[in-house]
């Protein structure tokens, strides 16, 4: 049995057309249509009803589609393990990562264990923090680095970092060694607040600037490298994780508010895993060296 058979009947079962089949594949059309004839003869059954120009399954043509696409998808993943282990690759491994971890220095401390560990190939999917466990548990992952906290009982969550949150405001222009220092109550009632770009404390964060300047105008902005654009273009302020804006700083493109009355949260990193595996460890030990 060819390989090429199998792809030829998958594409053709989704498209449902031997014509448009030929144009997906870059082949003749009398090439599929020998392609799924020997399939036929090599399964001993017949795949398709003939419709004119159409084409569909027939019953037994919808079971094996189940079992051609396990065959390919067996066959790929044997390509890109042999294709990695001859570039180089022993280990493999995947890592969600939510967009707000993503925005600190973390491409930073990947490229450095990728530089100390040429022989670990690592891919990266950016999920929100409320769907990292759920990726974590399916096993579509094998680490998940998050800001909430997982308390599934099939699942590890250890606490990697701790962040300081702070009040950001847009630079005023002003020399920050001669000007008066921001008010606190002032920043907060002249502006809007930028709110929930953190998944981990801006409901009881909320509660409490309430309570203190019932004035206060909200404005949800779900992701954190959107707050800070706002931010510097003057729309309003926030409170964030230092490590997310300690570039915007030190350019100085943002200040801090120092805060005397409001209790301010900490920003939690964990990292989630199904399994304690040798290499997991050493890639966690290794970020946790850095300060994200």
């Amino acid at each position: 049995m060819e390989f090429q058979w199998l792809n030829t009947f998958i594409t053709a079962a989704d498209c449902g057309n031997f014509r448009r089949t030929a144009e997906i594949l870059y082949i003749s059309q009398p090439s599929v249509t020998v392609h799924i004839k020997q399939l036929e003869q090599e399964l001993g059954i017949q795949l398709f009803d003939r419709d004119g120009k159409k084409v569909k399954l027939t019953e037994a043509g919808r079971r094996y589609l189940v079992h051609a696409k396990k065959l390919i998808e067996v066959y790929q993943g044997g390509l890109e393990d042999i294709h990695s282990f001859s570039q180089g690759y022993t280990t493999k491994f995947s890592i969600a990562i939510s967009p707000l971890i993503a925005d600190t220095i973390l491409p930073y401390v990947l490229k450095s264990y990728t530089n100390k560990h040429p022989e670990v190939e690592i891919s990266v999917k950016i999920i929100e923090s409320v769907g990292i466990e759920d990726a974590v548990f399916r096993e579509e992952v094998d680490i998940g680095l998050s800001c909430l906290h997982s308390l599934h009982p099939e699942l590890i969550s250890e606490l990697l970092y701790r962040d300081r949150v702070m009040l950001v405001a847009p630079h005023d222009g002003r020399d920050s060694e001669t000007a008066p220092p921001l008010d606190e109550e002032e920043v907060l009632t002249s502006n809007y607040l930028l709110t929930h770009n953190h998944p981990g404390y801006w409901d009881g964060l909320c509660y409490a600037i309430k309570t203190k300047y019932p004035k206060v105008r909200m404005m949800k902005v779900s992701q954190v490298h959107i707050t800070k654009r706002f931010i510097v273009e003057g729309l309003g302020v926030s409170f964030l994780p230092t490590s997310t804006v300690r570039r915007e700083l030190l350019e100085g493109r943002l200040l801090e508010v120092d805060c005397q009355t409001i209790h301010l949260p900490e920003a939690n990193t964990y990292a989630i895993m199904k399994y304690d595996h040798s290499k997991q460890k050493e890639f966690l030990e290794f970020i946790s060296n850095y300060r994200i």
